[in-house]
């Protein structure tokens, strides 16, 4: 089903419980499982998407139609998600230097193959810097430029968090095929 964000945001700004709880049921699984993917688990996912929907409501009348509205959401709930981790001091990264130039292939059949939970399980268990690197890269789409921006580290040391965390989940994925 369709969502008239328009609509149910000009009534949100209006006041209107009914559509504020709408907007709430409408974005809850998609945000919930951005902020599930940045975090350990659901309890601080669930603090992220709680302070993602605050700062959604409150920002609603800052909102400008020059992009999709769900966009708009998911970059509050990334935002949220990322100054959670860096208030709790939840990044291990180390300055390298070092870039990985053969970085490991990526579009593997098994990992295709694997289902929304069974990534997430995964990703789960990679050091944090590494899966929020690839978070940002491989799932939201930033380059690394941007993501050397937002974490405060150097362009190189995404690049390098990016390649390790493939090269962890390419052998994450072998060992589960092997057993």
């Amino acid at each position: 089903m369709k969502i008239d964000y328009e609509q149910i945001v000009k009534k949100c700004l209006e006041n209107d419980q009914a559509s504020q709880r709408a907007l709430y049921k409408a974005l809850l699984g998609k945000l919930m499982g951005v902020c599930r993917r940045y975090t350990r688990n659901k309890q601080e996912a669930e603090d992220c998407l709680q302070e993602a929907f605050i700062k959604i409501f409150t920002s609603l009348p800052n909102f400008k139609a020059d992009g999709p509205f769900e966009a708009w959401t998911r970059r509050i709930a990334v935002n949220e998600s990322l100054q959670f981790l860096r208030k709790n001091k939840k990044f291990d990264f180390m300055d390298d230097v070092e870039i990985y130039h053969n970085v490991p292939d990526f579009s593997s059949n098994a990992i295709s193959m694997m289902n929304h939970d069974e990534l997430l399980m995964l990703l789960n268990d990679l050091p944090q810097g590494k899966k929020v690197v690839f978070n940002l890269f491989v799932i939201e789409g930033y380059s690394h430029k941007e993501i050397g921006v937002m974490l405060n580290i150097s362009e190189n040391t995404s690049k390098s968090q990016l390649s390790k965390a493939k090269d962890l989940l390419v052998g994450m994925v072998e060992k589960l095929n092997l057993n």
